[in-house]
């Protein structure tokens, strides 16, 4: 066990110690560090780039950001909130929940502030990670909870002339609360998850929106509506709550069967989908460009109700034909039309591939992570990468969903670690690398199950998908089927590294896995 008064290795600064270090301070950071508490596991520091928690849901405050996840569904397990105030919560009480989470567990003295990772290097004789912060802190710990998120980098499309424009543009994720939109042109790039929540929000504001669309998404009603107070009172209730939870949940594993192949399901998904098109856009020319040519689950399926009567809007036009360049104070397509715009915006998501390369991080050997996923993105789990030891990544290579709340995936990695962890210390290993040969058995069974997907055989190119055409992004199955495979650690798929001190065989803490 760590001291935290440790110094770090000689010639270098201080370095602040603890037995796990998390990085990040949004669901999956403050998730590692509660839970890491909770089982004996008390130095614990996280680290946080910005100055307040909350990684997504701080990030994102574009005009109708929420949540396309259930509220009672799109939270921890255990820090239940009984008062959500609509089935699908909004990025404010999303955020506020978080802060809640904080405060209840007592997390802030274990936070740092506006320490963004510069560099996490093994060291292979102490076996220990050392993590270097651009504002030149130094952290050591001897597990690292890596939980930065695939959905944090802003991905901008590679046009002509973006640099050229003349007026206010920016990412959807960072977005300029200072401009105003009233009786201006305004573009939009992109028609994915938060354009179609911000688009309904400036179109009436817009003496002219111009929305550029690449492919259509498949668009199903949002069943969205605010608790009464009296459904808030019987909420409080632990058993309603959970039922409730449970009911929501399962209904939302279902949608998963259709993505894996069963035809039924599938149906009914694009049925009541082109339903939803057709009875909210008259105009048949229009309708066709919203219609997609993809099967339903291959690109991310959105929720809304006032995305399509956004679009019928008559100061709104929906673009098709692909930009050719960006001029100073317009878009040129590729039949020639120039779409005059004073302020333009990036609805165009995130790198997800590269994500997990942001920050450099060297394991065993002089490994780095970015050598180890040159080829694309794997990890035993999506948890555990070999040369990367005591490291566990958090929403990792396919753990992602396309069908039900990503905090259960989460959780489930999160009682993984902690399970490797007991383990470990019931047989004195101070540190634990996954087997090469486990991990990529691992790994070829996903992607002999993705051949199957609808996300690599539905006809479409998305963000799922990694530069080699391989899906590295998404679970192929049911969250029931990863939580019960990651229930407990295999301690024979790793091996033990570095040196086991005496200390660390002595007086580590029993980490339970209950």
């Amino acid at each position: 066990m760590l001291d935290a008064t440790e110094a770090a290795p000689s010639g270098s600064a201080a370095a602040e110690t603890a037995e796990a270090l998390v990085l990040g301070a949004g669901f999956a950071g403050l998730c590692s560090a509660i839970q890491l508490r909770a089982h004996g596991i008390s130095n614990v520091l996280i680290l946080e780039k910005a100055d307040d928690i909350g990684g997504t849901w701080r990030d994102n405050t574009y005009p109708g950001c929420a949540c396309d996840v259930p509220s009672h569904l799109y939270s921890l397990s255990f820090a239940p909130k009984h008062d959500w105030t609509r089935m699908y919560a909004s990025q404010p009480e999303i955020w506020a929940y978080l802060r809640q989470v904080v405060a209840d567990h007592g997390l802030t003295p274990l936070i740092r502030f506006g320490a963004k990772v510069q560099d996490l290097t093994w060291n292979e004789a102490e076996a220990l990670w050392h993590v270097r912060t651009t504002d030149g802190r130094r952290f050591a710990a001897r597990f690292v909870f890596f939980g930065l998120g695939p959905l944090h980098i802003p991905s901008y499309p590679e046009i002509p002339g973006r640099d050229a424009f003349a007026g206010p543009q920016f990412h959807s994720a960072l977005w300029d609360h200072a401009t105003d939109l009233r009786g201006k042109r305004v573009a939009v790039i992109g028609t994915g998850a938060s354009a179609i929540q911000f688009i309904p929000e400036i179109a009436p504001l817009a003496a002219h929106l111009t929305v550029f669309q690449r492919t259509p998404p498949w668009v199903l009603p949002r069943q969205d509506y605010a608790f009464s107070p009296a459904q808030r009172r019987r909420l409080r209730h632990p058993l309603r709550r959970r039922l409730f939870r449970t009911r929501i949940f399962l209904a939302h594993e279902l949608r998963v069967l259709g993505f894996l192949g069963n035809r039924t399901v599938a149906r009914a998904g694009e049925r009541m989908a082109r339903a939803h098109l057709a009875a909210q856009i008259k105009d048949p020319v229009l309708r066709a460009k919203l219609t997609p040519s993809y099967a339903m689950g291959c690109k991310r399926v959105l929720i809304s109700n006032d995305f399509y009567p956004s679009l019928a809007r008559g100061n709104v036009t929906l673009e098709t034909a692909p930009i050719r360049e960006i001029r100073s104070n317009s878009i040129l397509t590729a039949d020639g039309a120039e779409h005059a715009a004073d302020i333009l915006i990036y609805g165009t998501g995130f790198h997800t591939t590269d994500a997990f390369e942001a920050v450099p991080v060297t394991g065993r050997h002089g490994s780095t992570l970015r050598e180890a996923f040159a080829h694309g993105m794997h990890a035993h789990w999506g948890i555990t990468t070999p040369d990367f030891p005591n490291f566990f990544f958090l929403l990792g290579p396919n753990t992602g969903l396309g069908h039900n709340s990503v905090v259960l995936m989460i959780e489930a990695q999160v009682r993984y670690a902690l399970s490797l962890i007991a383990q470990m210390n019931a047989k004195g290993w101070h540190a634990a690398d996954v087997r090469p040969a486990a991990e990529q058995a691992w790994n070829a069974e996903i992607q002999k199950r993705h051949t199957r997907g609808v996300w690599t055989q539905g006809g479409c190119r998305s963000w799922y998908l990694d530069a080699q055409g391989r899906n590295t992004t998404i679970w192929p199955g049911t969250v029931l089927e990863y939580q019960r495979r990651t229930r407990r650690a295999r301690l024979e798929d790793y091996a033990p590294v570095g040196p086991a001190p005496a200390e660390s065989r002595n007086t580590a803490p029993a980490v339970s896995t209950a």
